[in-house]
């Protein structure tokens, strides 16, 4: 990340003002948003589960788990669950502490050249990734297979995972917990360019093992994807570009997979 970067002053909180969360706050709420993420797609799939599942698959709840985590529809349909989840306790928090959902969560419009720039940038990354994992003979989307394979409708899989997805794990990795530790150097001694390095270091690692059903390799892939996201909304001021961007990626994946898979 360039050393003269220069923060848009709507990213992060005023040099006079005081941070939404205390140092132990921020990790709490860390530890708190990412239990959240995965309790939320466990609730997902319960609640899913017993709409979509078959009789016999939902006896019990180790049953509803087991099928559900490997049935598309089930899966779909946990991820608009937990979206919706996530994003509430999102706002709730913020709410809470007093922030303006607006500016902690930088919903601005971001302007056309930032966003060509950052599209170009995220090209040359699926490129450059594409070529990578073509020459390691790598499947990065094998775990899709059996959700492809199960899901009542294609479409329905595909807006979960391109749409749906990104929405929630920008407003809480390039949102909440980006703002809430970037925020902590605007008080300081330090630069606001230190406060966005350091957020966007330690979210885009977050981000990244949170991924469980990645290898090594992908984990690695998807911790510079997360530097681009989080250098997207440094560049643009705005949460809506890194959403975009990261709903743009998802597409590119998913319609290649598709595209193999027919």
């Amino acid at each position: 990340m360039p050393k003269n970067l220069t923060v848009p002053s709507s990213t992060t909180a005023s040099p006079k003002s005081l941070p939404l969360f205390s140092r132990v706050g921020i990790f709490v709420l860390t530890v708190g948003m990412v239990l959240a993420f995965f309790i939320s797609q466990l609730v997902g799939v319960y609640i899913a589960g017993k709409l979509v599942l078959p009789t016999d698959e939902k006896t019990s709840i180790g049953r509803i788990f087991y099928f559900g985590s490997n049935d598309g529809t089930v899966v779909s349909l946990s991820i608009l669950i937990g979206c919706i989840l996530l994003v509430a306790i999102s706002v709730l928090v913020i709410r809470l502490k007093g922030g303006s959902l607006r500016q902690y969560l930088a919903l601005k419009p971001f302007s056309l050249s930032a966003g060509l720039g950052m599209l170009g940038l995220l090209l040359i990354f699926m490129i450059a990734s594409q070529a990578l994992t073509y020459v390691l003979d790598m499947a990065p989307l094998v775990f899709v297979d059996p959700l492809y394979q199960s899901v009542i409708s294609v479409w329905l899989l595909v807006f979960a995972m391109v749409v749906v997805a990104p929405i929630y794990e920008e407003v809480i990795f390039r949102g909440i917990l980006w703002s809430a530790i970037a925020e902590q150097f605007t008080a300081s001694s330090y630069s606001a360019n230190h406060g966005a390095i350091v957020a966007s270091i330690v979210t885009s690692l977050i981000f990244a093992v949170i991924h469980v059903q990645y290898g090594f390799y992908e984990i690695s892939t998807i911790v510079v994807l997360a530097l681009i996201f989080c250098y997207a909304r440094i560049k643009s001021g705005s949460l809506l570009l890194p959403i975009v961007l990261h709903i743009v990626n998802n597409g590119a994946a998913m319609w290649q997979y598709i595209a193999q898979a027919a």
